[in-house]
């Protein structure tokens, strides 16, 4: 799937040079991207936690889902459009599937880049943990 630009039409990106998730939507570092578009990407998690487990973030940096709420919103509702379609390609909107945003540390958020996590294909528990 070919790579679209860090760069719309109407304004400059904001990366973070030292982001991991920033470097995968530059190309810099591989990975299994299952859906893109103009605001967000969707990459398969290097560690899954179920048969489906696919991220999917915007592709402007901004560091937890509160700041992309109140910095971003129209790539908050990009974004979750986005889980939407991944759910509907992945084969999992008609039995079920989990979203997760973990946001900050005490919630185990290891990257700083705002980011859901699309879960599915097996039963889930509750509590999550």
């Amino acid at each position: 799937m070919g790579r679209l630009g860090c760069v719309d039409n109407s304004t400059t990106r904001r990366t973070d040079p030292d982001c991991l998730f920033c470097k995968i939507v530059a190309g810099d570092i591989p990975a299994t991207v299952v859906r893109e578009d103009e605001a967000t990407l969707a990459f398969r998690d290097l560690d899954p936690q179920a048969p489906t487990h696919v991220l999917v973030i915007p592709r402007h940096h901004v560091a937890d889902v509160g700041g992309l709420a109140t910095e971003r919103p129209q790539d908050a509702v990009a974004v979750l459009d986005a889980v939407r379609a991944v759910a509907e390609q992945e084969g999992v909107a008609t039995s079920g599937y989990r979203t997760v945003f973990n946001t900050g540390a005490g919630a185990q958020q290891s990257v700083f880049h705002a980011h859901v996590h699309v879960l599915g294909g097996r039963s889930m528990t509750w509590p999550p943990g």
